[in-house]
């Protein structure tokens, strides 16, 4: 089975420092839609892994996640595209769990729960915790300049200690890194 693992905010959708607290607030990048449509056209499995620290700020509850997530899925829809798993860390970085990326816990069980060797699955980010959880998998990290991704690179850049982790593909969005991915597999 193939499969390709997304973070969520700053790849599917704009990125916001306050949150995406409700599905209002949840709005697709452009071509984000039409890229996963065409992995799943490829034979692609989609995986979300996602941090989502608002639940334990308070910020918003389940009910509310899944009524953002329920947006994605039927923007998706409308698109051919679909989201196999979402998987979502709802813990702040302060409680020191396994599933917060830059751990890989979330990656791990993605990989479990498809049964999938992660070894060169291609994993797409744009903050370096998210790169570091999907290189600490063994996945294939790849940085989007989107959402935070342009800082990310900047920061990699100059700063030893926020280095990308070794072999990090960049693209300019999720459509590029699809089109790299596609081709990759060929």
């Amino acid at each position: 089975m193939k499969l390709v693992i997304l973070d969520r905010d700053g790849v599917i959708n704009q990125d916001s420092s306050q949150f995406i607290k409700n599905p209002d607030e949840w709005i697709a990048i452009s071509g984000s839609l039409e890229a996963i449509a065409l992995l799943n056209q490829s034979g692609f499995k989609v995986a979300v892994a996602t941090n989502q620290s608002g639940i334990s700020r308070g910020l918003f509850d389940m009910a509310t996640l899944n009524a953002i997530h329920d947006k994605m899925h039927h923007a998706l829809a409308s698109y051919g595209g679909r989201i196999d798993a979402i998987f979502y860390c709802p813990h702040a970085a302060d409680e020191h769990c396994h599933c917060r990326k830059p751990e890989a816990g979330m990656i791990e069980e993605i990989g479990k729960r498809f049964s999938v060797d992660l070894t060169g699955v291609p994993a797409v980010g744009d903050a370096l915790r998210d790169l570091q959880a999907f290189a600490n998998a063994g996945c294939q990290p790849i940085l989007v300049r989107t959402g935070k991704g342009e800082t990310t690179l900047a920061a990699s850049l100059t700063h030893a200690d926020k280095a990308l982790p070794a072999n990090t593909w960049i693209c300019a969005d999720l459509a590029e890194a699809v089109q790299k991915i596609l081709e990759m597999d060929d």
